[in-house]
């Protein structure tokens, strides 16, 4: 896993509690916690870049995105059609398997909630796997932790485009899973009845991935 630091966006405030955050902006429930960092993990003040080969370059011109599987009506936007659908703000924070945490962010972009009524997805659904642009990478996570009001596909972050090596131009944000969930360079969703276990979970990262249970890394028990 590569790894570089981004001290652009170092923050040198505390976190704001979510009442003081623009009344514009859904709120990630996990910010109302007392404690916002989970168990295991430390703050980091920093950005830190991590991904698992390489950042793909991607033209803007061909840059698409596929919405498919179990819908209605299988989507495909481009660059401008994507930017045209009406956004949303969260705020949230973000938690990296590799035991970092960064507190208080804002991201912008377009919420699942309404690619998923554009696509008409169907009630068999039970999972969804997102897949990027890097080399045919996939995630995979349940269909309710996806379609949480507080996941949108983001393409900025605090007020900013969302650089590349932190998964620009688009990339799917799910703020109470772990970070690697939230799948960079984001090509394409998939709605799916069976699981499908994607890059980071094949090679031992665990199925589900929520920081609050500690779910780093698979065991001998399934999750159902």
């Amino acid at each position: 896993m590569a790894m570089k630091q981004d001290f652009e966006k170092y923050q040198h405030h505390n976190p704001r509690p979510p009442e003081e955050v623009p009344g514009d902006c859904i709120i990630s429930e996990d910010t109302r916690r007392s404690n916002r960092i989970p168990p295991g993990q430390s703050r980091t003040k920093k950005w830190p870049v991590l991904h698992a080969s390489y950042v793909p370059t991607i033209d803007p011109e061909k840059w698409r995105l596929r919405i498919f599987g179990l819908v209605e009506r299988e989507l495909f936007y481009t660059w401008d059609e994507f930017k045209a659908l009406p956004r949303v703000k969260v705020y949230a924070d973000f938690h990296c398997v590799t035991r970092w945490s960064r507190l208080d962010n804002i991201w912008e972009g377009v919420s699942v909630g309404e690619i998923m009524e554009r696509a008409g997805v169907k009630p068999e659904t039970k999972f969804v796997i997102a897949h990027g642009y890097d080399g045919g990478w996939t995630t995979n996570m349940p269909y309710h932790e996806f379609a949480a009001e507080d996941c949108l596909l983001a393409d900025t972050h605090d007020g900013e485009p969302i650089t590349p090596d932190h998964g620009g131009p688009l990339r799917l944000i799910v703020p109470k899973l772990y970070a690697w969930k939230s799948a960079k360079w984001l090509k394409a969703l998939e709605f799916s009845a069976i699981d499908k276990p994607g890059y980071w979970e094949e090679s031992g990262y665990h199925n589900y991935g929520d920081p609050w249970r500690e779910e780093r890394f698979n065991d001998d028990a399934h999750w159902r």
